[in-house]
């Protein structure tokens, strides 16, 4: 599976586990160990959702070869 998150959705996710566990942690609802999820999809830089729906945040630039002649 190719990675489908560009680093701002990583960061996002990275910042909503942090808030979601810490609240967890100190007796949120149990619905707050979602945190784990975005904790995971933000260290490996893959969403399984995302890749069911064919969806990615990341945009990956083709690069053009230039070939130079020295003459």
């Amino acid at each position: 599976m190719k990675c489908n998150l560009a680093w701002w959705d990583r960061l996002i996710r990275f910042t909503l586990s942090v808030i979601l566990l810490t609240l967890a942690f100190s007796g949120g609802p149990y619905w707050f160990y979602l945190g784990f999820y975005f904790l995971f999809t933000s260290a490996w830089g893959i969403c399984p959702l995302y890749g069911w729906f064919n969806f990615k945040t990341l945009t990956l630039k083709k690069k053009n070869p230039s070939i130079k002649i020295q003459t």
